[in-house]
């Protein structure tokens, strides 16, 4: 009887981007490209507004845009403060070719434990969403950090979880599952106008719910500060190298140059600055 039994989870929630892909190659997504892109650069723009002490961070000086024969192309731009000590803006994939990931990340200094904000937008050519709230504690026993943040997260969390329309996005790589917090998002859904902005107004209430977080955060106690910080540097190196992912880049670009690409990404340099000057 049991031999009978029909799987519980749809195959779609494990399928992964190399087999979307392998089904529809060749689809132009320029249009997504440009409104998804979009709303992540008007994000970027409030991000700068409200950290006004923003500068680029020279490993990304000349990645503007870059574009190789294949059609391989993208743009990385990543910046650094006091108070967001990384925060990135970057795509990368072919417009005419099916595939893009879309990245806006701000990684908060060790003064201030608001979690850390992610928003990723990627065609496949389906329309793929990932959202994270990067927790700076141990959420399995520090209740009022979970309570905090998470808590009041949670309605807007459970609201887009239980839209038929979305399909859950189920990464193959352990490290990545291990990385997701209570409020991730990790879908894949039809790529229309509609569900573009479903989406718009959905990372526009995330955004604007974090960024009141930051002006109402509490600060660090100074000794509790370098080990934070500490945390945070391996989270940022280990949560973009350990994505199964790059093995896409990996394919148009090389080892090397993808290689190259994620320590710009995550802010290689920028740690060991500032790695350096803490001693």
């Amino acid at each position: 009887m049991t031999a009978d039994i029909e799987p519980t989870v749809s195959v779609s929630q494990t399928k992964t981007i190399h087999e979307y892909l392998a089904e529809n190659p060749d689809v132009d997504v320029s249009e997504s490209h440009a409104a998804l892109f979009g709303i992540l650069t008007e994000l970027k723009d409030k991000v700068h507004a409200r950290f006004p002490d923003l500068v680029q961070q020279e490993a990304s000086v000349g990645l503007d845009y870059w574009q190789t024969e294949s059609g391989y192309e993208g743009s990385m731009t990543t910046w650094t403060c006091a108070e967001a000590e990384h925060v990135a803006n970057s795509w990368i994939g072919n417009r005419k070719a099916s595939i893009l990931d879309m990245n806006l990340q701000v990684w908060l200094g060790p003064h201030i434990d608001v979690p850390h904000l992610v928003f990723v937008f990627g065609t496949i050519p389906s329309l793929f969403y990932y959202s994270e709230l990067v927790p700076r504690r141990d959420l399995m026993v520090d209740l009022d950090y979970l309570n905090r943040y998470y808590g009041e997260d949670n309605a807007d969390y459970l609201e887009l979880r239980g839209d038929s329309r979305f399909t859950w996005s189920v990464s193959h790589g352990t490290y990545m599952r291990a990385f997701l917090s209570p409020s991730a998002h990790s879908y894949t859904t039809d790529r229309t106008p509609e569900m573009i902005e479903v989406l718009r107004e959905h990372v526009n209430r995330r955004f604007d719910r974090w960024m009141r977080w930051v002006e109402e955060a509490r600060e660090v106690p100074e000794d509790q500060r370098r080990e934070l910080q500490d945390r945070d540097w391996t989270i940022r190196e280990y949560g973009y190298t350990q994505d199964p992912m790059n093995k896409i880049s990996e394919n148009f670009l090389g080892a090397e140059r993808t290689q190259q690409l994620l320590e710009v990404r995550y802010g290689k340099a920028q740690i060991d600055a500032a790695r350096a000057a803490r001693g």
